[in-house]
């Protein structure tokens, strides 16, 4: 027995096996079989994966939630090295006696990040050594993480923009305050040629000036967000007075709209100026997606927590390499985008408490889904 270990009223029956009568040897074995049933219901409330294997890597012992990580059948006799295809190789050159950790990426039963913790063990006869296997999902550790490094550099590169930006709106507003003295200089002048050819030249300056103004007012308003002014409203109202705004151009490009929801559509707590922002640059994109003859579908439908609008469209589709790409500030696909309106949408959505997602396959078109709690889910998001 290792020293400083208490010696249990178990351990003193098992002590005197030999000199237990019929009866006694019943209890006992009874008794056994309960304190393994205690353990094994102890193990198996872990959400960490337990396993024990031998030198051969034979799992000796599972717990549910290692069956789960690694696909374990019920009762097949199975060895860690073939589910864990790799993980052997990894441990060659390892001491044996020494605890090893490894961060491995699993893909049966489906795809996960788990941390593996082995630890050497041995029991009874000590030329038989064994491993005890923790098994920790890390998967949403692994993605937090990721996210958080995303968003601490989009926000020290928005940061640093928007700093830019700030400073290029002075020489801007001076560059279009002599663009408007030179056009009144201009209308002074006598009419002619040289006079008409300048007279464009500042007009398509100004115009430009312009342009870029609204480009730096756009940026501004994606990282300088106002909160949303929570109210409750009709999604459908609000989809419905989008598409009013937006019926001229739908006409112009030859869409063709289909819009469903119904009445008793459940009412969300929403800001109804930025929800129509996300709806009209959704919309947008979809419009600039399509030639003529295109279909816009908008539908919205709720389950017992949330209410959901997807808006799809017959366009030309995403590429799978941009997909990943479409909230980052400035990445756009268009040749006149900015690339903030995505940015601006996501953001609306989680101040909202709400979630949006993308599919998309080339050639085929796009559906957009816009997730929102219902007014008795809601719950504020933490700023990133």
């Amino acid at each position: 027995m290792a020293a400083g270990r208490k010696h249990s009223s178990l351990d003193k029956v098992l002590g005197r096996l030999d000199q237990l009568d019929q009866a006694n040897l019943h209890n006992l074995v009874q008794r056994l079989a309960r304190e393994r049933a205690l353990l094994e219901a102890v193990f198996n409330t872990l959400q960490d994966g337990v396993l024990v294997i031998n030198e051969q890597g034979e799992i000796e012992y599972a717990n549910d939630a290692a069956g789960r990580l690694i696909g374990l059948k019920d009762g097949a006799p199975a060895v860690l090295w073939r589910l864990v295809p790799g993980l052997r190789a990894s441990l060659e050159g390892a001491n044996p006696a020494q605890v090893v950790t490894r961060e491995l990426e699993l893909s049966y039963p489906q795809p996960r990040t788990v941390r593996l913790y082995m630890v050497p063990f041995t029991e009874g006869d000590r030329s038989a050594r064994r491993q005890a296997v923790i098994l920790t999902d890390i998967t949403r550790e692994k993605q937090a993480t990721a996210e958080t490094i995303a968003n601490e550099k989009a926000s020290s590169v928005l940061l640093l923009a928007a700093g830019v930006a700030h400073e290029l709106g002075n020489p801007l507003n001076s560059l279009n305050i002599h663009l408007q003295l030179m056009e009144r200089k201009l209308r002074r002048l006598k009419a002619g040629k040289d006079t008409a050819d300048l007279a464009e030249s500042v007009r398509v300056c100004a115009g430009e000036v312009s342009r870029l103004d609204g480009i730096i007012r756009n940026f501004l308003e994606a990282i300088r967000p106002r909160p949303p002014d929570l109210a409750d409203l009709s999604l459908g109202d609000v989809v419905d007075e989008v598409l009013a705004f937006q019926a001229r151009e739908i006409e112009d490009r030859g869409v063709t709209v289909e819009s469903e929801h119904h009445a008793t559509l459940p009412h969300i707590q929403g800001d109804r100026d930025q929800l129509k922002q996300v709806f009209f640059n959704l919309i947008k994109n979809a419009l600039e997606a399509m030639q003529p003859g295109g279909r816009l579908s908008i539908r919205l439908r709720a389950d017992d927590d949330s209410v959901f609008a997807a808006i799809a469209d017959t366009g030309s589709g995403i590429r799978q390499a941009d997909l990943a790409k479409l909230f980052q500030p400035y990445h756009t696909t268009k040749v006149t985008g900015h690339g903030l309106g995505l940015m601006i949408v996501e953001r609306i959505m989680r101040d909202h408490g709400g979630h949006v997602a993308i599919e998309s396959k080339e050639g085929v078109g796009t559906v957009v889904t816009l997730q929102f709690p219902q007014k008795h889910r809601r719950v504020r998001m933490l700023k990133s």
